[in-house]
């Protein structure tokens, strides 16, 4: 055992360092587009510093902590490791060290921080804060219904304070809860399906009172002005326009089924870093939905994890809405990936403490 509990932290330990270098070097070889929010950031060009929504937050945050001021390189070295502690402290699973697809997906997952994480980004708060929610649920200090209604909380008021569709996934996370306990065949479908019709007619609530629906007034009016730039060749564009009921309806299935089954980026088959994103995507979801469905047969055994698991899926139902593409879609993920990593190793993790 003890040989063990040494191999699995030495593959961790060996993964963060890797991580780190290429963090380090990742300044030095990607191109200007992946820095183009962690410029804003930094720079702070028109003063916008403040303590509400995510650009001001993020700017207070790197101006007050000199980490603005740094070279993109040694933030690198400054923020990886900070992640990696974050993660550590969730735990790490005795057989992370095992030739396994989960870890294999696990291993990409955080090596791709290097590429999304290494600089000046709002996905930094977001992780660190993702950590101690998982943290909250997975000691099992206090009672589950309690545990819940504390991340709930958390959720709403994070979301408020800092992106406002973080606010949404304790709706989706009680429409998940609520179809969970009706037997079923394909619960996990049927979840799904109900918590996309329950976003659906959120966002035409809204565009009644608004005037503009959601994904129509974030994904689509963003990518209206990115036609023909570089960063476009991967943009999320409904099939049909969005200002009508039916339009946003197709428009957030269809942006749910690109952000987590992206088949259609086939496409760019001349371009393999987005191949291997669909690879890397179509592989989590794959085993998210397989440990889904495993909790929900067991649920009496994994109370606590059974919730982690309405959480991340109400997520990737909003991500659906609001991503403009494919490359934010890894960033956004990346940044609640503590949630992924629950997840993915829930039989660690997440089994009932007497």
């Amino acid at each position: 055992m003890g040989l063990q509990i040494k191999q699995h932290k030495a593959v961790f330990l060996g993964i963060m360092i890797l991580t780190i270098a290429l963090g380090m070097m990742s300044s030095f070889l990607l191109p200007d587009r992946y820095f183009y929010d962690a410029w804003i950031i930094a720079r702070d060009t028109y003063n916008e510093k403040g303590w509400w929504g995510s650009y001001p937050i993020s700017m207070s945050f790197y101006h007050y902590t000199g980490l603005g001021q740094l070279p993109f390189w040694l933030i690198a070295g400054i923020q990886i490791p900070i992640l990696f502690y974050a993660l550590s402290r969730i735990g790490i699973p005795t057989v992370f060290h095992q030739w396994t697809l989960r870890n294999a997906v696990t291993y990409l997952s955080l090596l791709l921080i290097a590429f999304f994480i290494a600089m000046p980004s709002k996905e930094f708060i977001t992780f660190l804060v993702m950590a101690a929610l998982v943290n909250i649920l997975s000691r099992q200090r206090y009672p589950r219904n309690y545990t819940v209604l504390i991340l709930c909380v958390v959720l709403v008021l994070f979301g408020l304070w800092f992106r406002p569709y973080f606010a949404l996934i304790p709706v989706l996370a009680l429409v998940f809860y609520l179809f969970s306990l009706v037997p079923m065949r394909a619960p996990v479908l049927a979840a799904i399906t109900a918590a996309l019709g329950v976003i659906i007619l959120l966002s035409l609530s809204y565009g009644f009172v608004k005037g503009t629906n959601f994904s129509e007034e974030t994904r689509e009016a963003l990518n209206v002005f990115r036609q023909g730039s570089p960063d476009a060749s991967s943009m999320i564009v409904s099939p049909v326009k969005t200002d009508t009921w039916y339009g946003e309806s197709i428009g957030i299935v269809y942006g749910f089924l690109t952000v987590n089954f992206p088949v259609n980026g086939i496409t760019h088959f001349l371009k393999p870093q987005i191949l291997a994103f669909i690879l890397w995507q179509l592989v989590l979801m794959g085993i998210l939905i397989y440990h889904f469905a495993i909790c929900l047969r067991r649920r009496k055994a994994y109370p606590y994890a059974l919730w982690m698991f309405f959480f991340v899926f109400s997520y990737l139902i909003i991500q659906g809405v609001f991503e403009p593409d494919l490359g934010s879609a890894i960033r956004h993920k990346l940044g609640v990936f503590p949630l992924f990593f629950y997840c993915l190793y829930f039989d660690y993790f997440g089994g009932k403490k007497d």
